[in-house]
């Protein structure tokens, strides 16, 4: 009998060497940087204060979580290699949707006559699984039909605001219940922000510490190889499209839930948002690259952004220009940091 030994060489580090620091570390300081820098023009053209308005900031928190939630479940499915253009108009579909069973009344009162509101679970989980049936279609669709991830979600992102404006024939929806609208506005108007980050830091978890993370790295980063071993990538693609849809749902309820109402136009440009934050924030569009928290500060940046022009009174069409410009922007660097990284191996 004959016995194989595997001989394991460690590879020790060589002397001198510097650890590299977080990648996160570095939008960091991207984020402090623009913050000083609308600080400075604040004081400069407007005679304001940028950061020391606690008002502005609680809005751009506020409206960082909406978009921030979304680009939790973008994020993962960019890691894999893919991309999701329909998060807003889900948001629309899953808001007007959950809606209708948010409102005072609700409840058929000629089956249940002592029962007129219905429990805030049931309209949060109807938006949710509005959300996971959209994503749980985009999801079939590119792993059973082969349809591209930009072909199959460009169609959920048309039909999604079709069903949105069919459902209530255009028309918004409001008289939400009390214990509904608690999820936007409980904990003195901070419970978006509760839920951002609980979101956040629960795939943050997943996504570093568990199969399933290592998983949609592995997809990200090569498809074939994440196949050999023995990984079902069809089904594991799907639960990436479905949480994606989940999460965006669940923005829904959030917004809705704080503005107290719906309307099939609401959503509009969030996913290119969501897209944005998970970019500016680090994720590679090539996949197999990214991190949830780089995506929080992302979104954080983009949201900084946006308010510090507003606050300089810029036009919202130069906004546009601007935020295109450093969408570009970041992907050029990506890709200039992949093509570094392919030369050294």
């Amino acid at each position: 009998m004959s016995t194989t030994t595997t001989t394991v060489t460690a590879v020790s580090p060589k002397l001198g060497s510097k650890k590299r620091l977080p990648p996160e570390v570095g939008i960091l300081l991207v984020l402090f940087g623009i913050s000083a820098f609308f600080e400075v023009l604040g004081w400069f053209l407007v005679d304001q204060s940028f950061l020391g308005n606690m008002a502005r900031l609680q809005i751009i928190i506020l409206q960082v979580s909406v978009i921030g939630i979304i680009a939790v479940g973008v994020t993962q499915v960019i890691i894999t290699g893919g991309i999701d253009l329909s998060s807003g108009s889900v948001v629309a579909m899953s808001g007007m949707i959950a809606a209708t069973f948010a409102q005072n009344s609700a409840w058929p009162k000629v089956i249940f006559p002592a029962l007129t509101d219905l429990p805030f679970l049931v309209p949060l989980a109807v938006g949710l699984g509005v959300g996971a049936l959209a994503g749980f279609i985009n999801g079939w669709l590119i792993t059973k039909t082969k349809i591209p991830p930009f072909i199959a979600t460009l169609g959920m992102m048309v039909s999604a605001r079709g069903i949105a404006r069919w459902y209530t024939d255009g028309s918004p929806v409001s008289g939400f219940t009390e214990s509904f609208a608690m999820l936007g506005n409980g904990l003195d108007r901070w419970m978006p922000v509760v839920i951002f980050l609980l979101v956040a830091a629960f795939f943050h978890v997943m996504m570093r510490y568990t199969r399933f993370g290592k998983f949609t790295y592995a997809i990200g980063a090569n498809p074939q190889a994440a196949r050999v071993s023995g990984i079902n990538i069809e089904t594991h693609l799907i639960k990436v499209y479905v949480i994606a849809g989940l999460l965006a749902g669940l923005a829904a309820m959030v917004a809705i839930a704080r503005i107290k109402t719906a309307q099939a136009g609401m959503g509009l440009m969030y996913e290119l948002d969501a897209i944005a934050a998970a970019v500016i924030g680090g994720v590679s569009l090539s996949g197999g690259r990214g991190r949830i928290t780089g995506t929080v500060i992302g979104a954080l940046i983009l949201g900084v952004m946006l308010s510090g022009f507003t606050f300089l009174r810029v036009d919202a069409y130069y906004q546009d220009i601007i935020k295109g410009v450093i969408i570009v922007v970041a992907v050029v660097v990506d890709m200039h940091r992949q093509s570094k990284r392919s030369k050294k191996t």
